[in-house]
């Protein structure tokens, strides 16, 4: 059986094929170009923050109890100085909720959502290995940063408690985000530490206070302990969800 088509009309099939394919190609070009820096330092700020985040809840040798405070300020200070070096390359999410809640809002396509969920997740897991590498306790064996809900807690009081620690956090975001406070950014690295540190606090004896699936993921890869993991998925993207329509469709002002 003998083809009806030309020599030429063969030809002009596959000219039109590259030329379509040609576009594709650019357009993923382009879209590498704009947005890798904001993609590496999405992973680099989050490797610093369960880097230096999970370091401040190993014990402190020679004291019989640690300090509550230690892990709640660790989160927020390495919180305040990611803010300060990569905000302004990605806006320093660090956490797949602010970046679901930033997606809802508006303020970031769901390509780069996707992308930053990716880097978060596995700059997170570099994180924790770098410091079971430099840990002098072992990370596995203590399951040292690894978030568990208090033990008088069942899953739907823990999964509450996320839930709204999350929300707050993302009220936080979106009164950022607001037009209204754009002109109003001088201070957001040191509102950010003291936010994470006052909610860590409020919720550290309870659950953890994770309201960041990354963060609680590496531990749980490190050292395969997955009990409850489910609630910090569901109670962070629940409550940034929730946070961030009410205040885009109730509080924001159009």
């Amino acid at each position: 059986m003998t083809s009806s088509q030309s020599p030429q009309a063969v030809v002009d099939v596959t000219d039109n094929k590259v030329a379509q394919d040609k576009p594709k190609s650019n357009a993923v070009t382009a879209w590498c170009s704009a947005q890798w820096k904001a993609v590496l330092a999405e992973l680099v700020s989050t490797t610093l923050l369960v880097l230096f985040g999970c370091m401040s809840c190993i014990p402190v040798e020679g004291l019989t109890e640690q300090s509550p405070l230690y892990a709640p300020f660790g989160f927020g200070f390495t919180v305040m100085f990611n803010i300060q070096i990569f905000g302004h390359l990605s806006g320093a999410h660090m956490n797949p909720a602010v970046t679901l809640a930033s997606v809802i809002w508006g303020s970031t396509s769901i390509a780069v959502g996707v992308a930053y969920f990716l880097v978060q997740c596995l700059g997170a897991f570099i994180g924790y290995g770098i410091l079971i590498g430099l840990s002098p306790v072992d990370l596995s064996l203590e399951g040292i940063c690894v978030t568990l809900p208090h033990h008088a807690l069942t899953q739907f009081q823990s999964l509450g408690v996320e839930i709204v620690l999350t929300a707050t956090l993302t009220f936080v975001c979106c009164a950022l985000w607001d037009p209204v406070n754009q002109h109003k950014q001088d201070s957001v690295p040191i509102k950010f530490g003291l936010t994470i540190a006052g909610l860590s606090i409020a919720g550290g004896p309870l659950t953890g206070a994770s309201m960041n699936p990354a963060r609680t993921l590496a531990p749980a890869l490190w050292t395969g302990m997955w009990a409850f993991h489910w609630v910090y998925w569901a109670g962070p993207f629940a409550g940034a969800t929730i946070a961030a329509l009410f205040y885009k469709l109730v509080l924001l002002n159009r």
